[in-house]
Protein backbone atom coordinates (compact mmCIF):
# COMPACT_ATOMS: atom_id res chain seq x y z
CA UNK A 1 0.00 0.00 0.00
CA UNK A 2 1.36 3.41 -0.97
CA UNK A 3 1.10 6.00 1.79
CA UNK A 4 0.41 8.96 -0.50
CA UNK A 5 -2.28 7.06 -2.40
CA UNK A 6 -4.04 6.21 0.86
CA UNK A 7 -4.15 9.81 2.13
CA UNK A 8 -7.49 10.76 0.48
CA UNK A 9 -9.19 7.80 2.14
CA UNK A 10 -7.54 8.72 5.43
CA UNK A 11 -8.78 12.32 5.25
CA UNK A 12 -12.32 11.20 4.39
CA UNK A 13 -12.28 8.83 7.37
CA UNK A 14 -11.03 11.60 9.65
CA UNK A 15 -13.78 13.97 8.49
CA UNK A 16 -16.47 11.35 9.11
CA UNK A 17 -15.06 10.53 12.54
CA UNK A 18 -14.78 14.22 13.47
CA UNK A 19 -18.40 14.86 12.51
CA UNK A 20 -19.74 12.10 14.75
CA UNK A 21 -21.38 13.27 18.00
CA UNK A 22 -19.45 12.75 21.19
CA UNK A 23 -17.79 14.51 24.15
CA UNK A 24 -15.51 16.56 21.89
CA UNK A 25 -18.38 17.95 19.84
CA UNK A 26 -20.43 18.69 22.95
CA UNK A 27 -17.58 20.61 24.59
CA UNK A 28 -16.83 22.66 21.49
CA UNK A 29 -20.45 23.59 20.84
CA UNK A 30 -21.04 24.65 24.44
CA UNK A 31 -17.80 26.58 24.64
CA UNK A 32 -18.36 28.42 21.36
CA UNK A 33 -21.97 29.26 22.24
CA UNK A 34 -21.14 30.71 25.64
CA UNK A 35 -17.67 32.18 25.08
CA UNK A 36 -17.48 32.79 21.36
CA UNK A 37 -14.90 31.67 18.83
CA UNK A 38 -11.87 32.78 20.87
CA UNK A 39 -13.16 30.97 23.91
CA UNK A 40 -13.50 27.72 21.95
CA UNK A 41 -9.94 27.78 20.57
CA UNK A 42 -8.22 26.40 23.71
CA UNK A 43 -10.83 23.66 24.02
CA UNK A 44 -10.19 22.55 20.44
CA UNK A 45 -6.41 22.65 20.93
CA UNK A 46 -6.67 20.69 24.18
CA UNK A 47 -8.77 17.99 22.53
CA UNK A 48 -6.31 17.71 19.66
CA UNK A 49 -3.32 17.63 22.01
CA UNK A 50 -4.95 14.70 23.78
CA UNK A 51 -5.67 12.99 20.47
CA UNK A 52 -2.07 13.40 19.29
CA UNK A 53 -0.76 12.02 22.58
CA UNK A 54 -2.95 8.93 22.13
CA UNK A 55 -1.61 8.52 18.59
CA UNK A 56 1.98 8.59 19.86
CA UNK A 57 1.06 6.12 22.60
CA UNK A 58 -0.41 3.84 19.92
CA UNK A 59 2.71 4.08 17.79
CA UNK A 60 4.88 3.23 20.79
CA UNK A 61 2.70 0.25 21.71
CA UNK A 62 1.48 1.77 24.99
CA UNK A 63 -2.12 2.05 23.82
CA UNK A 64 -2.29 -1.70 23.26
CA UNK A 65 -1.16 -2.22 26.84
CA UNK A 66 -3.86 0.14 28.11
CA UNK A 67 -6.52 -1.58 26.02
CA UNK A 68 -5.40 -5.00 27.23
CA UNK A 69 -5.14 -4.03 30.90
CA UNK A 70 -8.41 -4.32 32.81
CA UNK A 71 -7.12 -2.06 35.59
CA UNK A 72 -5.92 0.69 33.23
CA UNK A 73 -9.16 0.54 31.25
CA UNK A 74 -11.29 0.84 34.39
CA UNK A 75 -9.18 3.70 35.78
CA UNK A 76 -9.50 5.68 32.54
CA UNK A 77 -13.20 4.88 32.37
CA UNK A 78 -13.80 6.15 35.90
CA UNK A 79 -11.77 9.33 35.38
CA UNK A 80 -13.35 10.08 32.01
CA UNK A 81 -16.90 9.38 33.16
CA UNK A 82 -16.39 11.30 36.39
CA UNK A 83 -15.09 14.38 34.61
CA UNK A 84 -17.92 14.41 32.07
CA UNK A 85 -20.45 14.02 34.89
CA UNK A 86 -18.77 16.89 36.73
CA UNK A 87 -19.03 19.14 33.67
CA UNK A 88 -22.66 18.15 33.15
CA UNK A 89 -23.63 18.80 36.76
CA UNK A 90 -21.78 22.11 36.65
CA UNK A 91 -23.84 23.14 33.62
CA UNK A 92 -27.05 22.07 35.39
CA UNK A 93 -26.04 24.13 38.42
CA UNK A 94 -25.53 27.19 36.23
CA UNK A 95 -28.94 26.67 34.62
CA UNK A 96 -30.53 26.42 38.07
CA UNK A 97 -28.78 29.61 39.24
CA UNK A 98 -29.94 31.52 36.18
CA UNK A 99 -33.50 30.36 36.70
CA UNK A 100 -33.49 31.23 40.39
CA UNK A 101 -31.48 34.45 40.54
CA UNK A 102 -31.57 35.81 37.00
CA UNK A 103 -28.68 36.11 34.55
CA UNK A 104 -25.20 35.28 35.73
CA UNK A 105 -22.99 38.21 34.94
CA UNK A 106 -19.64 37.18 33.56
CA UNK A 107 -16.67 39.13 32.35
CA UNK A 108 -15.94 38.29 28.71
CA UNK A 109 -12.93 36.01 28.61
CA UNK A 110 -11.07 38.02 26.03
CA UNK A 111 -10.97 41.06 28.36
CA UNK A 112 -10.73 39.32 31.75
CA UNK A 113 -7.58 39.73 33.84
CA UNK A 114 -7.59 35.94 34.26
CA UNK A 115 -7.47 35.33 30.52
CA UNK A 116 -4.40 33.09 30.76
CA UNK A 117 -5.94 31.01 33.55
CA UNK A 118 -9.22 30.68 31.62
CA UNK A 119 -7.30 29.67 28.49
CA UNK A 120 -5.38 26.93 30.24
CA UNK A 121 -8.45 25.72 32.13
CA UNK A 122 -10.34 25.28 28.85
CA UNK A 123 -7.28 23.64 27.25
CA UNK A 124 -6.98 21.26 30.20
CA UNK A 125 -10.65 20.33 30.03
CA UNK A 126 -10.32 19.38 26.38
CA UNK A 127 -7.10 17.42 26.90
CA UNK A 128 -8.47 15.53 29.92
CA UNK A 129 -11.71 14.61 28.17
CA UNK A 130 -9.71 13.13 25.31
CA UNK A 131 -6.98 11.44 27.37
CA UNK A 132 -9.42 9.90 29.86
CA UNK A 133 -11.56 8.25 27.18
CA UNK A 134 -10.62 4.54 27.09
CA UNK A 135 -12.43 4.07 23.78
CA UNK A 136 -9.75 6.19 22.10
CA UNK A 137 -7.18 3.52 22.93
CA UNK A 138 -9.18 0.85 21.09
CA UNK A 139 -9.82 3.25 18.22
CA UNK A 140 -6.13 4.04 17.74
CA UNK A 141 -5.18 0.38 17.67
CA UNK A 142 -7.70 -0.31 14.89
CA UNK A 143 -7.48 2.91 12.88
CA UNK A 144 -3.87 3.87 12.14
CA UNK A 145 -2.42 0.47 11.14
CA UNK A 146 -4.79 0.42 8.14
CA UNK A 147 -2.90 3.36 6.63
CA UNK A 148 0.70 2.52 7.59
CA UNK A 149 2.50 0.63 4.79
CA UNK A 150 4.40 -2.45 5.88
CA UNK A 151 7.68 -1.02 4.56
CA UNK A 152 7.36 2.26 6.51
CA UNK A 153 8.49 2.88 10.11
CA UNK A 154 5.48 2.55 12.38
CA UNK A 155 6.20 5.34 14.87
CA UNK A 156 7.18 8.12 12.48
CA UNK A 157 4.45 7.26 9.96
CA UNK A 158 1.78 7.17 12.65
CA UNK A 159 3.07 10.48 14.03
CA UNK A 160 2.78 12.09 10.58
CA UNK A 161 -0.70 10.68 9.99
CA UNK A 162 -1.76 11.91 13.42
CA UNK A 163 -0.46 15.40 12.58
CA UNK A 164 -2.62 15.34 9.46
CA UNK A 165 -5.64 14.23 11.48
CA UNK A 166 -5.03 16.95 14.05
CA UNK A 167 -4.73 19.59 11.32
CA UNK A 168 -7.95 18.46 9.61
CA UNK A 169 -9.88 18.35 12.87
CA UNK A 170 -8.62 21.75 14.02
CA UNK A 171 -9.84 23.31 10.77
CA UNK A 172 -13.23 21.60 11.01
CA UNK A 173 -13.77 22.30 14.70
CA UNK A 174 -12.66 25.93 14.49
CA UNK A 175 -14.97 26.45 11.52
CA UNK A 176 -17.82 25.02 13.59
CA UNK A 177 -16.85 27.22 16.54
CA UNK A 178 -16.78 30.29 14.29
CA UNK A 179 -20.30 29.59 13.01
CA UNK A 180 -21.71 28.98 16.50
CA UNK A 181 -19.73 31.88 17.97
CA UNK A 182 -21.33 34.36 15.58
CA UNK A 183 -24.61 33.77 17.39
CA UNK A 184 -22.95 34.11 20.80
CA UNK A 185 -24.97 37.16 21.87
CA UNK A 186 -28.20 35.23 21.25
CA UNK A 187 -26.95 32.16 23.14
CA UNK A 188 -25.97 34.32 26.12
CA UNK A 189 -29.48 35.74 26.57
CA UNK A 190 -30.67 34.56 30.03
CA UNK A 191 -33.56 32.40 28.81
CA UNK A 192 -31.55 30.87 25.97
CA UNK A 193 -28.47 30.34 28.11
CA UNK A 194 -30.49 28.59 30.79
CA UNK A 195 -31.87 26.17 28.21
CA UNK A 196 -28.45 25.71 26.62
CA UNK A 197 -26.84 24.93 29.98
CA UNK A 198 -29.61 22.46 30.82
CA UNK A 199 -29.40 20.72 27.43
CA UNK A 200 -25.59 20.65 27.29
CA UNK A 201 -25.46 19.45 30.90
CA UNK A 202 -27.84 16.62 30.05
CA UNK A 203 -25.78 15.66 26.99
CA UNK A 204 -22.53 15.64 29.01
CA UNK A 205 -24.11 13.54 31.76
CA UNK A 206 -25.45 11.03 29.22
CA UNK A 207 -22.01 10.84 27.59
CA UNK A 208 -20.44 10.37 31.01
CA UNK A 209 -22.80 7.49 31.75
CA UNK A 210 -21.97 5.95 28.38
CA UNK A 211 -18.26 6.11 29.17
CA UNK A 212 -18.92 4.64 32.63
CA UNK A 213 -20.77 1.72 31.04
CA UNK A 214 -18.22 1.20 28.26
CA UNK A 215 -16.68 -2.20 27.78
CA UNK A 216 -13.61 -3.20 25.82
Amino acid sequence: MDLVASLPAFVVAVVLISASPGPAMALILRRAALHGFRGAVPTVLGLEAGLYAWALFAAAGLTALVAASEVAFVVLRVIGAGFLLYLGLKAWRTAWRIGKAGPVQETPEDTSPSLRQSWWRAFGEGALVMLANPKIAAFMIAFYPQFVPADQPLFSTTALLALLQVAVEIVLYLALAAVVGRAGAWFRRPVIRRRLEAVSGTVLIVLGLRVAAATR
